[in-house]
Protein backbone atom coordinates (compact mmCIF):
# COMPACT_ATOMS: atom_id res chain seq x y z
CA UNK A 1 0.00 0.00 0.00
CA UNK A 2 2.86 2.34 0.91
CA UNK A 3 4.71 1.48 -2.32
CA UNK A 4 1.53 2.17 -4.29
CA UNK A 5 1.13 5.61 -2.67
CA UNK A 6 4.76 6.50 -3.42
CA UNK A 7 4.19 5.48 -7.04
CA UNK A 8 1.04 7.62 -7.25
CA UNK A 9 2.96 10.65 -5.95
CA UNK A 10 5.71 10.01 -8.48
CA UNK A 11 3.31 10.03 -11.41
CA UNK A 12 1.36 13.05 -10.16
CA UNK A 13 4.60 14.99 -9.79
CA UNK A 14 5.40 13.96 -13.35
CA UNK A 15 2.04 15.39 -14.46
CA UNK A 16 2.76 18.64 -12.59
CA UNK A 17 6.18 18.90 -14.25
CA UNK A 18 4.65 18.35 -17.69
CA UNK A 19 2.05 21.03 -16.92
CA UNK A 20 4.80 23.53 -16.08
CA UNK A 21 6.18 23.21 -19.62
CA UNK A 22 3.28 25.39 -20.78
CA UNK A 23 4.14 28.24 -18.43
CA UNK A 24 3.44 31.64 -19.97
CA UNK A 25 1.54 30.27 -22.98
CA UNK A 26 -1.74 28.75 -21.79
CA UNK A 27 -3.79 31.76 -20.60
CA UNK A 28 -6.70 32.08 -20.21
CA UNK A 29 -6.45 28.33 -19.61
CA UNK A 30 -4.57 26.65 -16.74
CA UNK A 31 -1.35 24.66 -16.99
CA UNK A 32 -2.21 20.96 -17.09
CA UNK A 33 -0.22 17.77 -17.50
CA UNK A 34 -1.47 14.18 -17.88
CA UNK A 35 0.18 10.78 -17.45
CA UNK A 36 -1.46 7.50 -18.53
CA UNK A 37 -0.52 4.05 -17.20
CA UNK A 38 -1.81 0.75 -18.53
CA UNK A 39 -3.63 -1.79 -16.32
CA UNK A 40 -0.27 -3.19 -15.22
CA UNK A 41 1.04 0.19 -14.07
CA UNK A 42 3.35 0.82 -17.03
CA UNK A 43 3.69 4.28 -18.55
CA UNK A 44 2.07 4.25 -21.98
CA UNK A 45 1.54 7.96 -22.74
CA UNK A 46 1.71 11.51 -21.43
CA UNK A 47 0.92 15.03 -22.57
CA UNK A 48 0.52 18.65 -21.53
CA UNK A 49 -1.44 21.72 -22.60
CA UNK A 50 1.16 23.62 -24.61
CA UNK A 51 -0.81 26.69 -25.66
CA UNK A 52 -4.31 28.14 -25.56
CA UNK A 53 -6.29 26.72 -28.48
CA UNK A 54 -4.14 23.59 -28.67
CA UNK A 55 -5.30 20.16 -27.37
CA UNK A 56 -5.70 19.82 -23.63
CA UNK A 57 -3.25 17.64 -21.70
CA UNK A 58 -5.56 14.62 -21.53
CA UNK A 59 -6.38 14.82 -25.25
CA UNK A 60 -2.68 15.10 -26.13
CA UNK A 61 -1.89 12.07 -23.96
CA UNK A 62 -4.63 9.98 -25.57
CA UNK A 63 -3.53 11.10 -29.04
CA UNK A 64 -0.01 9.86 -28.21
CA UNK A 65 -1.19 6.41 -27.08
CA UNK A 66 0.62 3.43 -28.57
CA UNK A 67 -1.03 0.80 -26.34
CA UNK A 68 -4.55 0.04 -25.11
CA UNK A 69 -5.46 2.22 -22.12
CA UNK A 70 -8.52 0.18 -21.09
CA UNK A 71 -8.61 -0.43 -17.30
CA UNK A 72 -5.63 1.91 -17.00
CA UNK A 73 -4.98 4.95 -14.80
CA UNK A 74 -4.58 8.63 -15.63
CA UNK A 75 -2.97 11.31 -13.44
CA UNK A 76 -3.90 14.96 -14.02
CA UNK A 77 -2.99 17.96 -11.86
CA UNK A 78 -6.35 19.68 -12.50
CA UNK A 79 -9.88 18.37 -12.79
CA UNK A 80 -10.64 17.34 -16.40
CA UNK A 81 -12.95 19.72 -18.22
CA UNK A 82 -16.54 18.74 -18.98
CA UNK A 83 -17.62 21.60 -21.26
CA UNK A 84 -17.18 22.32 -24.94
CA UNK A 85 -14.71 25.14 -25.53
CA UNK A 86 -12.16 25.46 -28.30
CA UNK A 87 -11.55 21.75 -27.74
CA UNK A 88 -13.91 18.86 -26.80
CA UNK A 89 -14.50 17.86 -23.15
CA UNK A 90 -11.64 15.80 -21.67
CA UNK A 91 -14.03 13.83 -19.44
CA UNK A 92 -15.57 12.24 -22.54
CA UNK A 93 -12.14 11.12 -23.74
CA UNK A 94 -11.29 9.52 -20.40
CA UNK A 95 -14.58 7.62 -20.33
CA UNK A 96 -14.42 6.51 -23.97
CA UNK A 97 -10.93 5.05 -23.61
CA UNK A 98 -12.03 2.81 -20.74
CA UNK A 99 -9.89 4.33 -18.00
CA UNK A 100 -10.57 2.64 -14.66
CA UNK A 101 -8.93 5.05 -12.19
CA UNK A 102 -8.31 8.82 -12.25
CA UNK A 103 -6.04 10.76 -9.90
CA UNK A 104 -6.89 14.48 -9.77
CA UNK A 105 -4.77 16.87 -7.74
CA UNK A 106 -7.19 19.81 -7.40
CA UNK A 107 -10.67 20.80 -8.54
CA UNK A 108 -10.99 23.31 -11.36
CA UNK A 109 -12.09 26.71 -9.95
CA UNK A 110 -13.81 27.52 -13.26
CA UNK A 111 -17.55 27.47 -12.47
CA UNK A 112 -18.23 25.65 -15.75
CA UNK A 113 -16.22 22.69 -14.45
CA UNK A 114 -15.76 22.87 -10.66
CA UNK A 115 -16.74 19.43 -9.33
CA UNK A 116 -18.82 18.58 -12.41
CA UNK A 117 -15.99 16.80 -14.23
CA UNK A 118 -15.28 14.61 -11.22
CA UNK A 119 -18.98 13.78 -10.81
CA UNK A 120 -19.29 12.69 -14.45
CA UNK A 121 -16.29 10.40 -14.05
CA UNK A 122 -17.74 8.83 -10.89
CA UNK A 123 -21.15 8.44 -12.55
CA UNK A 124 -19.40 6.50 -15.32
CA UNK A 125 -18.10 4.03 -12.74
CA UNK A 126 -14.55 5.39 -12.68
CA UNK A 127 -12.71 5.53 -9.35
CA UNK A 128 -11.55 9.11 -8.68
CA UNK A 129 -8.86 10.06 -6.16
CA UNK A 130 -8.76 13.81 -5.33
CA UNK A 131 -6.07 15.78 -3.49
CA UNK A 132 -2.75 14.14 -4.35
CA UNK A 133 0.07 16.77 -4.40
CA UNK A 134 -2.56 19.46 -3.81
CA UNK A 135 -0.14 22.11 -2.54
CA UNK A 136 2.17 21.83 -5.56
CA UNK A 137 -0.74 22.00 -8.00
CA UNK A 138 -2.23 25.05 -6.32
CA UNK A 139 1.12 26.82 -6.48
CA UNK A 140 1.55 26.03 -10.17
CA UNK A 141 -1.86 27.39 -11.15
CA UNK A 142 -2.23 30.10 -8.49
CA UNK A 143 -2.76 32.81 -11.12
CA UNK A 144 -5.50 30.85 -12.90
CA UNK A 145 -7.16 30.06 -9.58
CA UNK A 146 -6.95 33.71 -8.45
CA UNK A 147 -8.52 35.01 -11.68
CA UNK A 148 -11.42 32.56 -11.47
CA UNK A 149 -12.13 33.24 -7.80
CA UNK A 150 -11.70 37.04 -7.77
CA UNK A 151 -12.35 38.02 -11.43
CA UNK A 152 -9.05 39.93 -11.28
CA UNK A 153 -5.64 39.14 -12.75
CA UNK A 154 -2.95 37.81 -10.41
CA UNK A 155 -0.58 40.76 -9.91
CA UNK A 156 3.18 40.69 -9.44
CA UNK A 157 5.05 43.95 -8.84
CA UNK A 158 8.70 44.29 -9.78
CA UNK A 159 11.21 47.05 -9.12
CA UNK A 160 14.95 47.60 -8.84
CA UNK A 161 16.51 49.79 -6.16
CA UNK A 162 19.73 50.72 -4.41
CA UNK A 163 20.69 49.53 -0.93
CA UNK A 164 19.21 52.76 0.49
CA UNK A 165 15.87 52.15 -1.19
CA UNK A 166 16.12 54.54 -4.15
CA UNK A 167 14.87 53.75 -7.65
CA UNK A 168 16.67 56.68 -9.31
CA UNK A 169 18.66 59.87 -8.86
CA UNK A 170 17.15 63.27 -8.07
CA UNK A 171 17.25 64.14 -11.78
CA UNK A 172 15.29 60.97 -12.59
CA UNK A 173 18.13 58.94 -14.07
CA UNK A 174 18.01 55.26 -13.17
CA UNK A 175 19.94 53.39 -15.88
CA UNK A 176 21.34 51.23 -14.60
CA UNK A 177 20.90 50.49 -10.90
CA UNK A 178 21.21 46.72 -11.19
CA UNK A 179 23.71 44.61 -13.12
CA UNK A 180 23.34 43.12 -16.58
CA UNK A 181 22.44 39.65 -15.32
CA UNK A 182 19.58 41.04 -13.23
CA UNK A 183 18.22 42.91 -16.22
CA UNK A 184 18.41 39.75 -18.36
CA UNK A 185 16.52 37.87 -15.67
CA UNK A 186 13.74 40.48 -15.83
CA UNK A 187 13.42 39.85 -19.57
CA UNK A 188 13.04 36.11 -18.93
CA UNK A 189 10.48 36.75 -16.18
CA UNK A 190 8.36 38.81 -18.58
CA UNK A 191 7.96 35.74 -20.79
CA UNK A 192 5.83 34.12 -18.08
CA UNK A 193 3.30 36.98 -17.93
CA UNK A 194 0.28 37.80 -20.05
CA UNK A 195 0.61 41.58 -19.69
CA UNK A 196 3.05 44.19 -18.38
CA UNK A 197 1.70 47.39 -16.86
CA UNK A 198 3.26 50.85 -16.56
CA UNK A 199 1.86 54.30 -15.87
CA UNK A 200 1.98 57.39 -18.05
CA UNK A 201 4.91 58.86 -16.09
CA UNK A 202 7.06 55.79 -16.71
CA UNK A 203 6.30 55.97 -20.43
CA UNK A 204 7.21 59.66 -20.60
CA UNK A 205 10.41 59.37 -18.54
CA UNK A 206 11.84 55.98 -19.57
CA UNK A 207 10.27 55.10 -22.94
CA UNK A 208 10.65 51.37 -22.15
CA UNK A 209 10.43 48.51 -24.63
CA UNK A 210 8.68 46.12 -22.17
CA UNK A 211 9.42 42.89 -24.02
CA UNK A 212 11.01 39.57 -23.15
CA UNK A 213 13.59 40.27 -25.86
CA UNK A 214 12.25 37.44 -27.98
CA UNK A 215 11.96 34.83 -25.23
CA UNK A 216 8.19 34.64 -25.76
CA UNK A 217 6.11 34.69 -28.93
CA UNK A 218 3.81 36.48 -29.02
CA UNK A 219 5.23 38.93 -26.52
CA UNK A 220 3.16 39.91 -23.45
CA UNK A 221 0.58 42.66 -23.92
CA UNK A 222 2.08 46.05 -23.01
CA UNK A 223 -0.34 48.21 -21.02
CA UNK A 224 -0.15 51.94 -20.28
CA UNK A 225 -2.51 53.15 -17.54
CA UNK A 226 -2.94 56.92 -17.78
CA UNK A 227 -5.03 59.57 -16.04
CA UNK A 228 -4.31 62.32 -18.58
CA UNK A 229 -3.66 60.68 -21.98
CA UNK A 230 -0.79 63.17 -22.27
CA UNK A 231 1.51 60.60 -23.85
CA UNK A 232 4.42 61.16 -26.28
CA UNK A 233 3.80 61.02 -30.01
CA UNK A 234 6.83 58.79 -30.44
CA UNK A 235 7.42 55.79 -28.21
CA UNK A 236 8.87 52.29 -28.32
CA UNK A 237 5.46 51.01 -27.25
CA UNK A 238 3.81 52.34 -30.40
CA UNK A 239 5.68 49.72 -32.48
CA UNK A 240 2.95 47.07 -32.38
CA UNK A 241 4.65 44.80 -34.89
CA UNK A 242 6.99 43.88 -32.02
CA UNK A 243 4.33 43.46 -29.33
CA UNK A 244 0.72 44.54 -28.85
CA UNK A 245 0.08 47.69 -26.83
CA UNK A 246 -3.05 48.73 -24.94
CA UNK A 247 -3.64 52.24 -23.57
CA UNK A 248 -6.20 52.39 -20.75
CA UNK A 249 -7.27 55.84 -19.58
CA UNK A 250 -9.41 57.42 -16.87
CA UNK A 251 -12.33 58.95 -18.76
CA UNK A 252 -13.15 61.26 -15.83
CA UNK A 253 -9.81 63.11 -15.99
CA UNK A 254 -8.18 62.47 -19.36
CA UNK A 255 -8.05 65.07 -22.13
CA UNK A 256 -9.45 63.14 -25.08
CA UNK A 257 -7.84 65.48 -27.62
CA UNK A 258 -4.61 63.55 -26.93
CA UNK A 259 -6.14 60.40 -28.40
CA UNK A 260 -5.03 61.57 -31.84
CA UNK A 261 -1.41 61.14 -30.76
CA UNK A 262 -1.86 57.40 -30.36
CA UNK A 263 -1.26 55.29 -33.51
CA UNK A 264 -4.15 53.27 -34.92
CA UNK A 265 -2.40 49.94 -34.21
CA UNK A 266 -2.57 50.63 -30.47
CA UNK A 267 -5.70 49.42 -28.67
CA UNK A 268 -7.52 51.92 -26.45
CA UNK A 269 -9.89 51.30 -23.53
CA UNK A 270 -11.59 53.77 -21.18
CA UNK A 271 -12.38 53.24 -17.51
CA UNK A 272 -14.62 55.45 -15.33
CA UNK A 273 -11.88 56.07 -12.71
CA UNK A 274 -8.18 55.46 -12.16
CA UNK A 275 -8.81 52.63 -9.67
CA UNK A 276 -6.19 49.95 -10.54
CA UNK A 277 -8.66 47.20 -9.64
CA UNK A 278 -10.76 48.18 -12.66
CA UNK A 279 -7.69 47.67 -14.83
CA UNK A 280 -6.98 44.29 -13.21
CA UNK A 281 -10.56 43.23 -13.86
CA UNK A 282 -10.39 44.46 -17.46
CA UNK A 283 -7.26 42.42 -18.13
CA UNK A 284 -8.78 39.35 -16.47
CA UNK A 285 -11.77 39.62 -18.81
CA UNK A 286 -9.31 39.72 -21.70
CA UNK A 287 -7.95 36.35 -20.55
CA UNK A 288 -4.89 37.49 -18.61
CA UNK A 289 -4.18 35.12 -15.73
CA UNK A 290 -1.17 37.03 -14.44
CA UNK A 291 0.20 40.52 -15.00
CA UNK A 292 3.50 42.20 -14.16
CA UNK A 293 3.41 45.73 -12.76
CA UNK A 294 6.59 47.68 -13.63
CA UNK A 295 5.18 51.07 -12.71
CA UNK A 296 6.34 54.13 -10.80
CA UNK A 297 5.72 55.01 -7.12
CA UNK A 298 2.23 56.53 -7.43
CA UNK A 299 0.63 53.74 -9.45
CA UNK A 300 2.54 51.11 -7.43
CA UNK A 301 1.08 52.50 -4.21
CA UNK A 302 -2.44 52.65 -5.63
CA UNK A 303 -2.19 49.09 -6.98
CA UNK A 304 -1.14 47.66 -3.63
CA UNK A 305 -3.81 49.62 -1.73
CA UNK A 306 -6.42 48.34 -4.19
CA UNK A 307 -5.40 44.72 -3.58
CA UNK A 308 -4.10 44.20 -7.12
CA UNK A 309 -0.70 42.85 -6.05
CA UNK A 310 -0.20 39.32 -4.74
CA UNK A 311 3.58 38.99 -5.09
CA UNK A 312 6.61 41.29 -5.09
CA UNK A 313 9.93 40.90 -6.90
CA UNK A 314 12.72 43.22 -5.76
CA UNK A 315 16.22 43.60 -7.17
CA UNK A 316 18.60 45.30 -4.74
CA UNK A 317 21.95 46.62 -5.96
CA UNK A 318 24.92 47.23 -3.61
CA UNK A 319 24.84 50.97 -4.27
CA UNK A 320 23.90 54.11 -2.35
CA UNK A 321 22.09 56.80 -4.33
CA UNK A 322 20.78 59.17 -1.66
CA UNK A 323 18.69 62.12 -2.82
CA UNK A 324 14.96 62.79 -2.89
CA UNK A 325 12.60 60.60 -0.89
CA UNK A 326 10.24 60.74 -3.88
CA UNK A 327 12.60 58.36 -5.65
CA UNK A 328 11.36 55.54 -3.43
CA UNK A 329 9.53 52.56 -5.00
CA UNK A 330 6.31 53.77 -3.33
CA UNK A 331 4.66 57.02 -2.33
CA UNK A 332 3.16 57.62 1.11
CA UNK A 333 0.73 54.96 2.31
CA UNK A 334 -0.11 57.34 5.19
CA UNK A 335 0.24 54.66 7.85
CA UNK A 336 -0.12 55.94 11.41
CA UNK A 337 0.78 52.77 13.26
CA UNK A 338 2.97 49.71 12.62
CA UNK A 339 -0.12 47.52 12.86
CA UNK A 340 -1.32 49.09 9.58
CA UNK A 341 1.68 48.21 7.42
CA UNK A 342 1.63 45.51 4.74
CA UNK A 343 3.16 42.25 5.89
CA UNK A 344 5.19 40.10 3.51
CA UNK A 345 5.67 36.36 3.78
CA UNK A 346 7.45 33.40 2.22
CA UNK A 347 10.56 35.39 1.22
CA UNK A 348 12.84 33.73 -1.32
CA UNK A 349 16.30 35.33 -1.42
CA UNK A 350 19.03 34.71 -3.98
CA UNK A 351 22.10 36.46 -5.37
CA UNK A 352 22.60 37.50 -8.98
CA UNK A 353 26.31 38.22 -9.01
CA UNK A 354 26.48 41.12 -6.52
CA UNK A 355 22.75 41.99 -6.71
CA UNK A 356 20.20 40.60 -4.27
CA UNK A 357 16.89 39.24 -5.55
CA UNK A 358 13.93 38.93 -3.16
CA UNK A 359 10.61 37.37 -4.09
CA UNK A 360 7.78 37.43 -1.57
CA UNK A 361 4.00 37.31 -1.31
CA UNK A 362 1.89 40.08 0.20
CA UNK A 363 -1.11 39.75 2.51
Amino acid sequence: MIDSHISDIKWMKRAIYLASLGKGRTSPNPMVGAVILDKNGNLISEGFHSKSGMPHAEAMAFNNLKKNARDGTIYVNLEPCCHQGKTPPCVDKIISFGIKKVFVSIEDPDKRVSGKGIKLLKDAGIKVNLGLCEKESQELNKAFIHRNITSNAFGVMKWAMSMDGRIGLKNGKSKWITNKDSRSLVHSFRAFFDAIIIGGNTLRKDDPLLTSRGMKSPEPLRVVFTKTLDLPEKSNLWACDLAKTLVVYDSSTANKKFLKRIPKDVEIEALPTDNPQLLSNLLAKRGCNNVLWECGPNLATSAIKAGCIQELMTFIAPKILGGESSMNPFSDFEFKDMDEVFNLNKPEISFIDDDIFVKTSIY
